[in-house]
């Protein structure tokens, strides 16, 4: 369409860098990387679907999320933005529709997580976190997390399969949740992963799982847990300053 822009209207004034539902002091964007969003997006912020932020990167297209109640500016994603350099975090995200999923006592020898694996893609089956244990006397287990939808065709699949994979058990927790930071500025600082792990140490809270990216970290905490450490986190990294 040649379009200079496309204006997608929400009943929020913009991104967020967390939900104001749940942190309070949350500071509306005036931008934000095509990026960063898609992260936030597939880390559970409900302002954008990815698949509509990834359209808009492949074909060079600024997003600006704006209110359909006011005429306020709202927020626009773009490839370059400002404050890129600046901007150590752009946000956090919270996503309480995981499920950790433990495949107990595989045999530790080549092929058996692509085994695991490439079954759960067979079946359409998203794997998001993935932790395998060294292993101890020939056995490892392997630890992922999948969206709570997907539980049961997980758990179908995997005791169907049994015997072909080989693993003794499985385990499975619904009561986690999955707490994500994003930004692009964490590619040239070290240490973020440090300091969002210290804000959860000094709230008490544990860590279960982590998963990084060059520009995303993602902790698994309890789920009762989830709201505390999202505060924690923003806190932590000045965002609502």
């Amino acid at each position: 369409l040649h379009a200079d822009a496309c204006e997608i209207y929400t009943d929020v004034d913009g991104v967020y860098t967390a939900d104001p539902r749940m942190v309070k002091n949350a500071k509306k964007l005036d931008e934000i990387t095509y990026d960063e969003m898609m992260d936030l997006s597939t880390a559970g912020a409900g302002v954008l679907h990815n698949r509509c932020v990834e359209m808009a990167k492949k074909y060079g297209v600024p997003l600006v999320v704006r209110s359909s109640l006011n005429n306020s500016e709202g927020t626009w994603v773009k490839e370059v933005t400002k404050k890129m350099e600046r901007m150590l975090i752009t946000g956090v995200a919270l996503d309480n529709y995981a499920v950790r999923v433990s495949v107990i006592g595989l045999q530790d020898e080549p092929g058996r997580a692509f085994k695991l694996f490439d079954l759960l893609a067979k079946n359409h089956v998203n794997v998001d976190i993935i932790l395998q244990s060294i292993g101890r006397e020939g056995t490892k287990d392997i630890s992922f997390t999948v969206a709570d939808e997907d539980l049961q065709e997980t758990l179908k699949v995997l005791r169907e399969n049994q015997e072909r994979i080989g693993f003794t058990a499985l385990e499975y927790n619904e009561d986690v949740a999955k707490v994500s930071i994003v930004g692009a500025g964490m590619m040239s600082n070290p240490g973020v992963a440090a300091k969002m792990f210290e804000s959860l140490y000094n709230e008490n809270i544990n860590i279960n799982m982590i998963a990084t990216s060059e520009i995303r970290v993602t902790v698994l905490v309890n789920k009762k847990d989830a709201e505390r450490a999202m505060n924690a986190v923003h806190d932590a990294f000045g965002l609502s300053d």
